[in-house]
């Protein structure tokens, strides 16, 4: 996640091009659609209208659309609730990981962002 943050590079060393990485974190589902439109969101408590793909995560098509802080990041979920998420306007990472099956049991996720984005502001 910190290579991530620091668009690509770590400890100084590059080990994914800016251009990949803003490849990676760029929607591409069709018409730039977001995942509601084109998904049921059987295996997440959180909801799709927003949310675009990009090549290996979840991408925020920003607050408005997913009435969710943040604006331009980008992240993924795991099946027993853990989360990571890159914010490159706010210059933060954040890493949760917990062990709850399903996923959907508490809306950990949800809350977790409102809580590191409403400590920031």
């Amino acid at each position: 996640c910190e290579m991530l943050r620091c668009g690509g590079t770590l400890s100084g060393e590059r080990i994914i091009g800016s251009r990949t990485l803003a490849l990676m974190h760029r929607n591409h589902l069709p018409g730039g659609r977001d995942l509601a439109s084109l998904a049921m969101g059987a295996f997440s408590e959180t909801a799709y209208e927003g949310v675009g793909f990009g090549l290996g995560f979840a991408t925020s098509l920003g607050s408005v659309a997913t009435a969710s802080p943040g604006n331009r990041d980008y992240y993924w979920g795991g099946a027993a609730s853990t989360i990571f998420w890159v914010d490159p306007d706010e210059d933060l990472i954040v890493i949760f990981m917990t062990q709850l099956m399903p996923s959907d049991t508490f809306n950990f996720r949800g809350q977790l962002r409102n809580i590191v984005y409403a400590a920031i502001d």
